[in-house]
């Protein structure tokens, strides 16, 4: 299955956090942190704000920041992914 968002929607697909730290100790479950890095695995067409087009800021592929608790999470084929509105997103990382 595909998902194709509409106007200015992105879909996202969550980079996972570190489970462990840079000396070795792993990290339980309960202290780490939700992910707000992802790569945009899709984007909408824009939106129309009065009477003027707006085109997408991000391209699929980008490596994105997003908000903490924003979007809606779904899954498609058993992987989890996030669809937000494109002003959710804070900066692209290059």
């Amino acid at each position: 299955m595909k998902v194709k968002p509409l106007f200015d929607r992105v879909v996202l697909l969550p980079i996972e956090n570190e489970t462990e730290t840079k000396g070795g100790i792993l990290l339980p479950m309960a202290s780490q942190d939700k992910s707000q890095l992802a790569t945009v695995v899709a984007v909408g067409s824009g939106e129309n704000v009065d009477g003027k087009q707006v085109g997408m800021q991000v391209k699929v592929g980008d490596k994105v920041l997003f908000q903490k608790y924003t979007g809606t999470e779904i899954t498609v084929d058993e992987v989890k992914y996030v669809v937000l509105r494109q002003p959710d997103i804070l900066a692209v990382i290059e």
